[in-house]
């Protein structure tokens, strides 16, 4: 896969993520996609990342701006960094309660990609920073 069509595939994800799109997001995943989350955890498989990503709209609405995207040569790695603006939606297990809060984060993911999917995401969020922002608000 070119470097070009690893931005393009980043690209897609993200946009699918912000339209809310979360079918358009995982078709952007291979099956066995190995995703580590920004709790911390790893989860394998298309139908983790689908069941995580309806838990996360179910506590938060976000929106990413700001993105840039990088790729490795050859087009098998890529980063994006961009900046996360979220309410809160629903309480979510281990953060304060939900009232509303709106809340401003730098964030990124790293991905892999094979056979013109991504094989691997690793979430990069700050999680005592988000936590913070909650307790604020």
């Amino acid at each position: 896969m070119s470097e070009t069509d690893t931005r393009a595939l980043i690209e897609r994800y993200l946009a699918a993520f912000n339209a809310g799109d979360h079918e358009a997001m995982l078709a952007c995943l291979s099956e066995d996609v190995v995703h580590d989350t920004r709790e911390g955890k790893r989860e394998i498989g298309k139908e983790k990342v689908r069941w995580s990503l309806a838990e996360r709209a179910r506590h938060f609405r976000e929106e990413l701006s700001d993105i840039i995207v990088m790729t490795a040569p050859a087009g098998i790695r890529a980063a994006a960094e961009f900046t996360v603006r979220g309410t809160y939606l629903a309480t979510a297990e281990g953060l304060p309660e939900a009232r509303d809060q709106n809340y401003r984060l730098q964030a990124g993911i790293f991905f892999e990609v094979d056979d013109d999917l991504v094989t691997r995401l690793t979430d990069c969020f700050n999680h005592a920073a988000l936590k913070a922002q909650l307790e604020k608000g």
